[in-house]
């Protein structure tokens, strides 16, 4: 099993649940990560300075003997990735590593994508639903889709990929909304926020990546919405986090703007099949 972006806030946790399901791993890392640290139990170590900017020759040497790859690996920069030309080169890279699985004879591939394939607002989004990125990085993603599940059809290669709907936990950013909750109200600061009454489907990404690992066991192909399958008020989530240090007085509601392109409504329905 070879996994790319095992180190981020998602790979971490489909690393440690494919270990927990006794695969054998072999993970690629920037030689400054601490991969040992974040991912313990990993026997094989693959350093790359430049995973988007390897040849398809340097990949076909580091998928031998490799059943199945899952790509989680992206720029996700906070404040940055959502329309930086990095993901062109993300997926310039991306389609690299497709064309040698292909060759390599790697069996099953699976991909992460993004919720934001779809077209929003929506609050019921199954995995037909009508596609409308409106970032680059949405938009990458769904080309990466696109294009890598017309490769791997001719090449016989068993494709699944993931969208990831909006996730929390163990490793997020401090900055996003979650831990900055958390931070603000254990210490008695107010918080300002909008209105919150925007709809979100909210995972924690210990099941998400559990739910990524699953798609190797359970063999599903096809796009795959992980998600909670419960839509939720920005509010009432809020709420429940201020709930735990008894502080909804710090909430203040319609306080913060609201950027013009987050959508009303983001909340799926979740197809995964699990043992």
């Amino acid at each position: 099993m070879l996994v790319t972006g095992g180190t981020g806030f998602v790979g971490r946790q489909i690393v440690k649940s494919l270990l927990s399901r006794g695969y054998g791993v072999r993970l690629t890392a920037r030689p400054d990560r601490g991969v040992s640290a974040a991912c313990p139990g990993l026997v094989d170590i693959v350093p790359t300075a430049d995973l988007f900017g390897e040849s398809e020759a340097w990949w076909l040497s580091r998928l031998e003997g490799v059943d199945a790859v899952i790509h989680a690996a992206w720029f996700v920069e906070p404040g940055l990735y959502l329309d930086s030309a990095e993901n062109i080169r993300c997926l310039q890279g991306s389609l690299r590593l497709a064309d040698a699985a292909c060759l390599a004879g790697v069996r099953r591939f699976v991909g992460i994508g993004t919720c934001f394939e779809y077209r929003l607002p929506n609050s019921g989004i199954t995995d037909t639903s009508p596609l409308g990125p409106f970032t680059l990085y949405a938009a990458a993603k769904l080309a990466f889709y696109l294009a890598a599940r017309r490769r791997f059809d001719h090449a016989g290669v068993d494709f699944a990929w993931a969208r990831l709907f909006y996730l929390f936990g163990e490793g997020e950013h401090p900055a996003r909304l979650f831990p900055t909750l958390h931070r603000k109200l254990k210490a008695g600061e107010a918080m300002s926020l909008s209105a919150g009454d925007k709809i979100r489907d909210f995972l924690n990404v210990e099941i998400a990546g559990a739910d990524v690992a699953g798609l190797v066991d359970t063999g599903q192909t096809g796009v795959v919405n992980v998600c909670s399958g419960e839509p939720v008020t920005l509010r009432d989530a809020a709420e429940r986090i201020a709930d735990l240090y008894g502080a909804r007085h710090l909430l203040s509601f319609g306080a913060a703007q609201v950027h013009p392109r987050d959508p009303q409504a983001v909340a799926g329905l979740c197809n995964v099949i699990r043992r």
